[in-house]
Parts: structure tokens; C-alpha cells; sequence
């Protein structure tokens, strides 16, 4: 009986820790990369690294927000723009930070996304959905890079 359990305890922990065997495959990072931490972190480091800052002022229950999340700044080309010349982050402006930066910035519709400089001050906004194509086409409109 021991013999049985004994083998059944280490089946269980070979299922359960993986075997050895091929490594996981993952899904390269494409799209924008999100920084994580407080909006005034991320105004240091844009700072720091001499980049402009990218807002995505979202709300949980937004659509046109899960879609901008899941069409467009997943993007590739989105991704390799925005990450070259911006310190991206995303904000739930009914949560933490959020509704006393949402006062702040006159954020009264989602998505609403704010450009900044490097020295905090808006040079640009726009609210509503826009996709992938769009969305690099905005980057012009407010920094002027192609």
C-alpha cells in the first residue's frame, strides 16, 4: 500500500510541477508596453529618458476602451511607434489616482487619450475609439513623426 501511494504522490507531482521536457513556447511582446507604477513614477521617467508621455485614460466598463485594449494597442506597428517615442501608461480614471486625474486633465468620456511632453504638460487629446491605423496617424497629428 505504501509502494502505491508513494507512486501515485510522485505521478502527481511530476503532472503537477511539469516534466522535463521542451520549454514553452511564449508569444513575443508585440503592441505597446504599459508602464506600471503612479502616474508621477511614470512623469520621472519620461523625464529621466527624455520621451513623451502616452495616457489611456480608460474605465472598466468602457467598450470602445476594451477595444482600443485588445485591437489596437496590441498592434504591432502601434507597438514599435508608440514604444520609441513614448512612456505609455494606462489609467482607470474611476479608481486609485484615477478620478482626481480625470478633474485634473477635464477627462469626461472614455477613452480619452492624453499626449504630454516630457515636462508633464498636455500637447495633445483625443477621445473615442480609433484603430490601429488611426491611432499611428494621431501620433503625427500631435508630435510629428511618421
Amino acid at each position: 500500500m505504501r509502494i502505491v501511494r508513494t507512486i501515485i504522490l510522485i505521478a502527481a507531482f511530476s503532472v503537477l510541477h511539469g516534466a522535463k521536457g521542451k520549454p514553452m513556447q511564449t508569444k513575443p511582446e508585440t503592441g505597446i508596453i504599459f508602464f506600471s507604477g503612479t502616474w508621477q513614477q511614470c512623469l520621472d521617467k519620461a523625464k529621466k529618458e527624455k520621451k513623451l508621455v502616452f495616457l489611456d485614460a480608460y474605465a472598466d466598463w468602457c467598450g470602445p476602451c476594451k477595444m482600443m485594449k485588445h485591437k489596437t494597442f496590441t498592434d504591432k506597428k502601434v507597438g514599435e511607434f508608440y514604444n520609441k517615442y513614448f512612456l505609455n501608461i494606462a489609467l482607470d480614471m474611476e479608481k486609485g489616482e484615477g478620478p482626481q486625474l480625470a478633474e485634473k486633465y477635464q477627462v469626461t468620456a472614455y477613452p480619452t487619450l492624453l499626449f504630454f511632453n516630457s515636462d508633464g504638460q498636455i500637447i495633445g487629446k483625443a477621445v473615442g475609439y480609433y484603430s490601429p491605423k488611426e491611432f499611428i496617424k494621431l501620433i503625427n497629428q500631435f508630435v510629428g513623426v511618421k
